[in-house]
């Protein structure tokens, strides 16, 4: 595409510490292209496309736009979880209308398996309407789930690599808890985020790679009953008189009120009661072989915009893949996603490619399991070797103001609009 045209991007999902330094990684590399015009953020995901709510970023000071990089989560532009399902042809439509509108020629989506299915599906369409516009993918799940379970396709996700951070913390401080107050508060519970699989519960074994706590974490692909869980946890108090449980909120213990997102998506911290409620009311019911009592922790949303906790790898990372879906959109490699690679050898390095956006939306990632331990409450050192160069060695550093976090703060400049309002297809009554 060489004439010069306008880029929108956008997030979808739930986000993550470094997804706007993927964001950002857009904007400072579509600079550097003379075919690229102006950058609009899509306000709220796809839906701010369909309400032709664009956020002019090229507008921007650059001191704001340079900010990104530690502003966690997606209050600078938004996110969504609305899905652009089949039927909805006045979605679509929509879409095509707007994009031309404001002659846009690149669409970069940011998000996992969905976001790359839409982005693909909304550029098809653009084409079949006569409209160029070049579909493009970022990969962004704290979940580490896009991809394969081989890791060609993604080694990877923006995002996990500083949640999995935040567990590892959040073990030793936890560890430190709960030795100190045993006597009487023998057992913690605490429950990871992860739905179905279990990357995020297995890096709480970044924690103590050497397993000198007394530590047992329970995927959601551990093949473990709550009897088993219940056995484990007094075996261990047996030994040590004390017991942390890391346990993903995808582990099976029956009803807990599952509800769910426009993508059928569980959403485990909205549901009836938690995971962790119901192992610690079954081990206090069954009874702990130590006195005292069990107790659990569910840190939530936290867990994905917990800027402190940042990993400087994941940052350098997302920037880099949000500077390749620039590049990928100026040359006019559509229909891709930006991918991280891991390069081979004994020394940690990754590089950055593509990967066909068709080939992610109908992939899903299972936690290798070879990765889980015999006995089903720990990962294995195979994991650990995967992992440990994800979070880095140092501490992000912040910049403040008065003793607070400075946060972007974007202008509200936004492109006129020019087509009637709309009301999503999904959002009507």
């Amino acid at each position: 595409m060489s004439q010069r045209k306008n880029l929108v991007v956008a997030q979808s999902g739930g986000p993550s510490p470094v997804i706007n330094n993927t964001l950002r990684g857009i904007v400072e590399a579509s600079r550097d292209f003379d075919n690229i015009g102006d950058v609009f953020a899509a306000r709220h995901g796809i839906e701010g496309v369909l309400k032709e709510e664009l956020i002019n970023l090229s507008a921007q000071p650059a001191e704001e736009i340079s900010l990104l990089r530690y502003t966690p989560a997606a209050g600078s532009i938004g996110t969504c979880r609305y899905k652009l399902k089949d039927g909805q042809d006045e979605d679509f439509e929509r879409c095509i209308d707007v994009f031309r509108a404001h002659d846009v020629g690149y669409f970069v989506y940011i998000g996992g398996n969905d976001s790359m299915d839409t982005a693909n599906k909304v550029a098809k369409l653009a084409q079949s309407r006569g409209l160029d516009l070049i579909g493009i993918g970022g990969p962004k799940t704290i979940d580490n789930d896009v991809g394969d379970s081989e890791f060609k396709l993604i080694d990877h996700t923006p995002g996990y690599g500083s949640t999995a951070k935040y567990w590892m913390h959040a073990v030793q401080n936890a560890n430190e808890e709960n030795a100190g107050s045993c006597p009487a508060d023998p057992v913690l519970v605490m429950q990871a985020m992860g739905r179905r699989i279990g990357f995020i519960p297995a890096a709480a074994r970044l924690a103590d790679p050497n397993r000198e706590m007394p530590l047992q974490i329970y995927l959601a692909e551990s093949p473990c009953s709550m009897e088993q869980l219940a056995d484990n946890v007094n075996d261990q108090l047996n030994r040590d008189g004390r017991c942390i449980v890391v346990i993903s909120e995808g582990f099976d213990v029956g009803d807990i009120g599952e509800r769910r997102d426009s993508f059928g998506h569980a959403q485990f911290s909205a549901s009836q009661i938690t995971v962790a409620q119901t192992v610690v009311n079954y081990l206090n019911d069954r009874g702990l072989s130590a006195k005292g009592n069990a107790r659990g922790n569910v840190p939530g949303t936290d867990q994905r915009h917990s800027m402190a906790y940042a990993s400087t790898v994941d940052l350098a990372e997302a920037y880099g893949a949000g500077r390749m879906a620039a590049s990928l959109a100026a040359t006019g490699d559509g229909g891709n996603m930006a991918t991280i690679l891991r390069s081979p050898g004994p020394t940690y390095s990754a590089y950055y490619d593509k990967v066909a956006l068709e080939l992610v939306a109908n992939s899903e990632r299972a936690f290798p399991p070879h990765w889980i331990a015999d006995g089903g409450c720990d990962v294995t050192d195979a994991f650990l070797a995967y992992a440990k160069p994800l979070v880095g060695e140092g501490m992000v550093s912040l910049p403040m103001i008065d003793g607070r976090q400075r946060l972007t703060r974007l202008a509200p400049i936004c492109a006129d609009q020019k087509l009637s309002p709309y009301v999503p297809q999904a959002d009507r009554d």
